[in-house]
C-alpha cells in the first residue's frame, strides 16, 4: 500500500536523478544489445575458421555430433541472430551526476565537466558534440566503463540488488580531469577556446 501510495504521489511529477541515485554509488544497466543481423559461427561464436583448402567454406564448424544421439545439441554453435538481445550488466559505478545547462544571473552555465584539478570552464560535451547524438543538455550520469546498446538507445538504470561489499565497489573516487577533445578526429583541443588560441584567427571566422 505504502508503494501505491508513493507512486500514485509521483504522479506527472519530474523525479530528478539525485533523487534516486548518488555519486560513487554502483547502478546495474539494462537495456537491448547493438544488433549485428543473421552472422555465421566465426562471428556469433567466434569458433576456430578451418583450413584455408576447406571445401565448400571456411567458415564453418566442421562436426555438428556425433551419429548418436541423432540431434543435435543445443551445445554446438550454429548461424543465427547475434546481437539486439536483452541484457543486464551489473555494478557500474557511477562517477559523476552532473547537471545540464542552466541559467544563472541571466548567465548559461555549462562548466559540468570541470574538476578540482582541471578548472576549465567546458561542458562535459566534446568538440563536435558526441558522435551519432549531438550535445547533453540536460542532467547526465557518467558510469564507469561501457555501456550496452546503442546511441540512442532506451536504457533501464536500476539500484543494484547486490550488498557490494568489496572495497572498490564502496570507495570515493574523485575524477581529475575529464578528457573533452573531439571523438571524431584526432582530438588535439579540450575546448574551442583551446583551438582558437593555438590555431590564430581563421579564414573562415574572418568579418567580411
Amino acid at each position: 500500500a505504502d508503494k501505491v501510495d508513493f507512486a500514485r504521489k509521483h504522479f506527472e511529477q519530474s523525479i530528478p536523478v539525485t533523487d534516486v541515485f548518488a555519486m560513487d554509488e554502483c547502478i546495474d544497466i539494462i537495456g537491448v544489445t547493438k544488433g549485428h543481423g543473421f552472422k555465421g559461427v566465426t562471428s556469433r561464436w567466434h569458433t576456430k575458421k578451418l583450413p584455408r583448402k576447406t571445401h565448400k567454406g571456411l567458415r564453418k564448424v566442421a562436426c555438428i555430433g556425433a551419429w548418436h544421439p541423432s540431434r543435435i545439441q543445443y551445445t554446438v554453435p550454429r548461424a543465427g541472430q547475434k546481437g539486439y538481445h536483452h541484457r543486464t550488466e551489473i555494478n557500474k559505478k557511477i562517477y559523476r551526476i552532473g547537471e545540464g545547462y542552466k541559467m544563472k544571473d541571466g548567465k548559461l552555465i555549462k562548466n559540468n565537466a570541470a574538476t578540482e584539478y582541471d578548472l576549465a570552464d567546458k561542458s562535459i560535451n566534446p568538440m563536435g558534440g558526441f558522435p551519432h547524438y549531438g550535445e547533453v543538455k540536460q542532467d547526465f550520469i557518467m558510469i564507469k566503463g561501457a555501456c550496452i546498446g546503442h546511441k540512442k538507445r532506451l536504457l533501464t538504470l536500476r539500484k543494484s540488488l547486490l550488498t557490494l561489499t568489496k572495497r572498490r565497489y564502496n570507495e570515493k573516487v574523485s575524477l581529475k580531469f575529464i578528457d573533452t577533445s573531439s571523438k571524431f578526429g584526432h582530438g588535439r583541443f579540450q575546448t574551442p577556446a583551446d583551438k582558437a588560441a593555438f590555431m590564430g584567427p581563421l579564414k573562415k571566422d574572418k568579418k567580411e
